[in-house]
C-alpha cells in the first residue's frame, strides 16, 4: 500500500433525523442501519483500508466518542482519533488533521470521507478513489466525487461543471446551493450537475495552501499548535484552543472560493442515509415495500413502512401506509415518511 495515501473520517455528527435510534450518545455511524452486521462506521472503515493503510486513518469526532470508535474500531490506535472538544462544522476539524499529516509526511495525499453513507459497490469506489489520488499527486487541485443524480433530490447541494469539458475529471464552474424542486428539475435536464456528496480528496501541500489562503485567521490558530502536533502536549493545545475557531463547513471556508476545484463523476451507487425515507430505500423490501429490520412483524392492509426495533419483539400493524415506526428502549416513534424532515425538531424540542 501506498504509505503517502491517507483518510480524515468524519464521524462526530449526532444523525438526529434518526431519532430514537440515533442519539447524542450513541449516534447513527455506530449503528448497523442496515441489518448488515456491521456498523456503519465500520463499513465505512474497511472500505478506505481497501487503499489506504490501516494506521494513515485517522477519525475525527467528538470526544464523547472517543470510546465507541475504539470498541468498534480495535484495529485503531488511541493517536488515531482526533478527538473535538466542540462542535465547529467541518472546516476547523480538516485543518487540524490536515497539518497533523503534514508534519508526518508533507507528500500525504488524503480523501475526507463521512463515516455515515451508502455505497454497494465498493470495488468502484476504490477505483474512482484511485483515480483522484492520482490526479492530486499531479496537481494542485482540490477534488471532489459528485453522485450523479437520480431524482430531482431538494435535500443535496449540486456541483455544476462545464458542460464542453471531455475530460474524466471536470473543472468545477460553481457548488449550487440546495434547490427548490423545479430547480433541481432542470440541474437534471441540463445533464452538467452532480450531486455533492462530501468526500473529498487533495494534497496536503493544496488543502494546506488554500486554508493559508482564505482562511487567514484559522490558519494562524492552528499553526501556533504546529510544535504540539503528534506529541504529548497536542490534546492540551487542542483543548485551549480549538473552540475559538469560526463554526464554519469546508465548503463555504474553501471550496466555494477556491479556483482549483475539479470533480470527478462518482461510478458508483451512493446513499447518504440522512432520513429514514433514504435508509428505506436501501433495505430490501416485501411484495407491499415494506422494509422491516430487527422486528418480526404481521403486515396488514400496510404498505411503504419502514419497521424497526432492537428488542426481538411481535410488531403487529394493520392499515398504516408509509410510515416509520420504530421502537427503541423507552421510545416507540409512529411518523407519517412524509414529515420525517420535522424529526429533527421534535428531538430539539424535546431536549430543551
Amino acid at each position: 500500500m501506498n504509505k503517502n495515501y491517507y483518510a480524515i473520517l468524519m464521524a462526530g455528527g449526532v444523525g438526529s433525523r434518526f431519532w430514537p435510534v440515533s442519539t447524542t450518545e450513541f449516534p447513527k455511524q455506530f449503528h448497523d442501519m442496515l441489518g448488515s452486521g456491521e456498523t456503519l462506521i465500520q463499513k465505512t472503515f474497511s472500505r478506505l483500508s481497501k487503499l489506504i493503510p490501516v494506521e494513515n486513518i485517522l477519525i475525527l469526532t467528538n470526544e464523547k466518542y472517543n470510546n465507541l470508535v475504539l470498541e468498534q474500531l480495535p484495529q485503531v490506535k488511541q493517536e488515531q482519533v482526533l478527538l473535538e472538544p466542540a462542535m465547529r462544522n467541518t472546516a476547523p476539524c480538516i485543518l487540524y488533521a490536515s497539518l497533523k499529516i503534514k508534519k508526518q509526511n508533507p507528500d500525504a495525499v488524503m480523501v475526507v470521507a463521512p463515516s455515515d453513507h451508502w455505497i454497494e459497490d465498493e470495488n468502484a469506489f476504490t477505483k474512482d478513489l484511485q483515480q483522484c489520488f492520482d490526479f492530486c499527486q499531479s496537481e494542485n487541485a482540490l477534488m471532489t466525487l459528485g453522485i450523479q443524480p437520480t431524482f430531482p433530490n431538494t435535500g443535496f447541494g449540486y456541483i455544476e461543471y462545464d458542460k464542453t469539458d471531455a475530460n474524466a475529471v471536470k473543472k468545477v464552474k460553481q457548488f449550487r446551493e440546495k434547490p427548490d424542486y423545479e430547480t433541481a428539475k432542470s440541474f437534471l435536464e441540463s445533464g452538467n450537475f452532480l450531486w455533492n456528496g462530501g468526500i473529498f480528496i487533495w494534497s496536503v501541500k493544496s488543502i494546506v495552501e488554500a486554508f493559508e489562503k482564505f482562511q487567514p485567521q484559522m490558519n494562524s490558530l492552528f499553526l501556533n499548535g504546529w510544535n504540539d502536533f503528534n506529541t504529548s502536549s497536542e490534546k492540551q493545545f487542542i483543548e485551549d484552543n480549538y473552540s475559538s475557531a469560526e463554526n464554519i463547513s469546508i465548503d463555504y471556508a474553501v471550496m466555494e472560493n477556491a479556483s482549483n476545484v475539479y470533480v470527478l463523476p462518482a461510478t458508483f451507487d451512493w446513499n447518504d442515509l440522512g432520513t429514514w425515507g433514504s435508509l428505506h430505500e436501501k433495505l430490501d423490501k416485501d411484495h407491499n415495500n415494506n422494509a422491516v429490520v430487527n422486528a418480526k412483524v404481521v403486515l396488514e392492509n400496510a404498505s411503504n413502512n419502514i419497521v424497526r426495533s432492537d428488542a426481538d419483539k411481535l410488531i403487529i400493524i394493520d392499515g398504516l401506509h408509509d410510515y416509520i415506526i420504530v421502537d427503541r428502549e423507552g421510545v416507540l416513534l409512529i411518523y407519517p415518511k412524509s414529515k420525517e424532515q420535522d424529526i429533527k425538531a421534535v428531538v430539539a424540542k424535546l431536549n430543551n
